[in-house]
């Protein structure tokens, strides 16, 4: 029997185990059907491809899903990788089934301009099977816990990728779906590749408190049993360490010790019922000084995805803190498993589906919201919405209100309803007047004002609301009431983008063919409609600029190539002879050269870059003919091309270079040094910020000064000047940083 057979007939004996009538022919179809399909493909671990599909079934099976699940999971990289098609699946399978696939795969077959555009429609679509069927996305968690239990196999690159990724969006889902147990390790897994140092360093101290604490878990644990025991309290009590991506978000974005982390140690008592909850909270708070402000009553007040625990804090015997959280074992497995615990009781109840209940009303936000919006805005925005951090509100009349951390009372109206945000003048909080700025606290109670003469929102509001309903909802207000004003606003910002690329808004509108091709790169059918949504906030001005450029050196060079060709056409029919065109003939086609430099009155000679100053393309740059090296390139500012530096006797070996078209998968070395406020999570902040520019990062140190100041020094590769001004810029915003320069100017 082969590995995979072994694999499946594993699996298959697990699934009896939970569920002795499942209908295994059915799922043996499933096996056979993927491991015919995907052949001799293999994974990067040189396994059998089919292993991938065998472990997200486990983990399917293990949060007890239907067999429909566990038969998608089989085939959820049938479509994407092999010759499969949804009908296929379906009349094999069921429709059910096939759905399922469809909208686990991605949408590999189509063609997409940037990475964010395809990573906002493979969102888009995974949240829209989503809507109709909760299955969609847990399927797609499981798919995506395999993967990074298996990173190890894959490239740094794609491992920081595909980690910073599922940090960003899959844990905030599995935390928005109440899937505890499984953010938790989606969560561990990313750091360990994102910040190996962090984690490691995490690890190894949870490793000496632990033993330096030996016993302690045992201790408290038996402790709390016997005292709930002699109260008659029929419970199961045991404790655990907090997982390390909590410790390590504490101890680097609160600058917090560990010794410092109240929770580090937390324990759970599960009782049969609510009022046993509280029989077990006066014990606990009887048996332990109770920490002051670290009690939360998430029983009387759940979460919005259904999470209900009675939280406090306490001190033991031998003065450490730690968590004890107290819940039903119905709660215990909505905690542990969120949405997945509830399915099997969702079976077979008519017209009644998981995605369409109340409970998931924010995957349909989130569909509302990304229309008429720009692609990377909604994969930021979405992780803000989604994100794990949240505060808890009130209405008057005592309804509860999830918003975003930071959230002001501007979030809250448009929470509400879009009209009561249009028509908002004022609010309360607390009863107290406050301005639309003041971020709103755990337990507010929040009122809004409201007038019928209400001129609408403020261009403002968008830069103080933290959630994006209420971003998009402003958006499209103004999209509505100020088209006008949209116009207007919207050609001033683009006309000015324009003049930064070097290109005026008369050679554009010139030729009405060319601007119909431009116009289509930026999804818009007229002129007019490229403006108000740059006025309104649907489009970045810069971005629509760099596109209409980015097209129209395009263009030129298929132009310039086209006119070449039917030259060389002629020249064939005559009998002349034809040479291609030289840069002089075209300002948009640069020559080429795989060095990316030419250097004048040389050709073929070797080329490198100097280490002192790092150039790029874009940088004024000059040529040294070196002895036995070729020409070296240095950028006009570096010191050791000065020209009151330079040696008379090597007046001649100075030459005039240029920078030529190395191709677009060309990248040039260079170097920049950083000067910021020493504090825990730097390096870590600025690793974050090359990651999200997907900047190569060949290097990173950092040192500490006696002043309190560090210094970051970081070798990466990049495209252009352009590229490295962007990064620059994002640099300069991370917090604490003073200075950013590069080096050798």
């Amino acid at each position: 029997m082969d590995l995979a057979h072994e694999r499946y007939e594993e699996l298959e004996r697990h699934i009896l185990a939970v569920n002795p009538g499942a209908d295994v022919e059915r799922i043996r179809a499933a096996f056979e059907y993927a491991n015919s399909h995907h052949g001799p493909q293999l994974r990067k671990s040189g396994e059998p491809y089919i292993i991938h599909p065998i472990a997200v079934a486990e983990i399917i099976n293990e949060l007890d899903l239907d067999q429909d699940s566990v038969v998608s999971a089989l085939l959820h990289d049938c479509i994407e990788d092999t010759d499969s098609t949804h009908d296929e699946i379906a009349r094999l399978f069921s429709p059910q089934v096939a759905d399922l696939v469809e909208g686990v795969t991605k949408l590999t077959r189509m063609q997409y301009t940037s990475r964010e555009d395809e990573q906002m429609e493979n969102l888009r679509k995974m949240f829209m099977a989503m809507a109709k069927d909760v299955r969609v996305i847990l399927i797609k968690l499981c798919d995506r816990l395999h993967n990074m239990r298996t990173l190890q196999y894959q490239s740094d690159k794609k491992q920081k990728e595909k980690s910073l990724e599922t940090m960003e969006v899959y844990a905030p889902i599995a935390h928005r779906l109440g899937m505890q147990k499984l953010k938790w390790e989606l969560e561990d897994l990313s750091l360990e590749y994102l910040d190996p140092v962090g984690y490691h360093d995490v690890q190894e101290e949870l490793e000496q408190i632990t033993a330096l604490h030996a016993g302690f878990v045992d201790n408290m644990q038996a402790h709390i049993e016997d005292r709930l025991a002699a109260e008659g309290v029929r419970c199961r009590v045991y404790g655990r360490l907090k997982h390390i991506y909590s410790i390590y978000r504490k101890m680097y974005s609160q600058g917090k010790t560990l010794n410092e982390i109240f929770d580090l140690y937390a324990f759970r008592v599960i009782v049969e019922d609510i009022p046993g909850c509280y029989t077990v909270l006066g014990c606990v708070h009887d048996m332990f000084k109770p920490v002051l402000g670290r009690f939360k009553d998430y029983i009387g007040t759940p979460k919005p995805n259904g999470y209900q625990s009675l939280h406090t804090t306490v001190v033991g015997r031998e003065g450490i803190p730690f968590e004890v959280q107290i819940r039903t074992w119905e709660m215990h497995q909505t905690a542990e498993y969120g949405v997945a615990a509830h399915w099997k009781y969702k079976q077979g109840m008519a017209n009644q589906k998981l995605g369409t209940e109340r409970d998931f009303e924010w995957v349909r936000k989130l569909l509302e919201s990304q229309q008429d919006t720009d692609p990377d805005e909604f994969v930021r925005t979405l992780r803000v919405d989604m994100f794990a951090d949240e505060v808890f509100v009130f209405t008057p009349n005592g309804d509860v209100k999830s918003l975003p951390a930071g959230a002001t009372p501007i979030d809250f109206a448009y929470s509400i309803h879009s009209a009561i945000g249009n028509s908002m003048t004022g609010a309360r909080v607390n009863g107290r007047i406050v301005t639309f700025e003041t971020p709103l606290k755990n337990g507010d109670i929040v009122e809004i004002i409201t007038s019928k003469s209400a001129r609408g929102p403020s261009r403002d509001w968008m830069k103080i609301c933290k959630s994006n309903e209420a971003r998009n909802k402003i958006r499209q207000w103004f999209k509505k009431e100020r088209r006008e004003e949209n116009i207007a606003t919207g050609r001033s910002m683009f006309e000015s983008e324009l003049k930064h690329v070097g290109l005026s808004l008369g050679a554009i509108t010139a030729n009405a063919d060319l601007l119909d091709i431009l116009l289509k790169r930026v999804r818009c059918g007229q002129l007019d409609e490229l403006y108000a949504a740059i006025g309104y906030g649907g489009l970045s001005a810069q971005k629509a600029a760099a596109r209409i450029k980015e097209e129209m050196t395009r263009l030129g060079r298929m132009e310039r190539q086209r006119a070449e060709q039917e030259a060389i056409q002629a020249a064939v029919s005559t009998g002349e002879t034809v040479y291609p065109s030289t840069p002089k003939d075209s300002i948009l086609a640069p020559r080429r050269s795989s060095s990316g430099i030419i250097v004048s009155g040389l050709d073929n000679c070797m080329v490198k870059f100097s280490k002192c100053c790092t150039p790029v393309p874009g940088d004024p740059v000059v040529g040294f003919i070196t002895k036995g090296y070729g020409v070296s390139i240095h950028r006009q500012d570096c010191p050791n091309a000065d020209p009151a530096r330079r040696k008379p006797e090597e007046a001649g070996r100075w030459v005039k270079v240029s920078w030529a078209d190395a191709g677009e998968d060309a990248h040039f070395r260079t170097s920049l040094d950083i000067s910021a406020k020493d504090r825990d999570g730097l390096t870590l902040d600025v690793a974050m910020v090359l990651s999200a520019q997907k900047v190569r990062l060949n290097n990173i140190s950092a040192r500490s000064q006696p002043d309190g100041y560090a210094m970051v020094n970081l070798e990466m590769s990049v495209k252009d000047k352009a590229e490295l001004s962007a990064v620059i810029n994002k640099l300069s915003a991370v917090p604490g940083v003073c200075l950013v320069r590069r080096a050798g100017g």
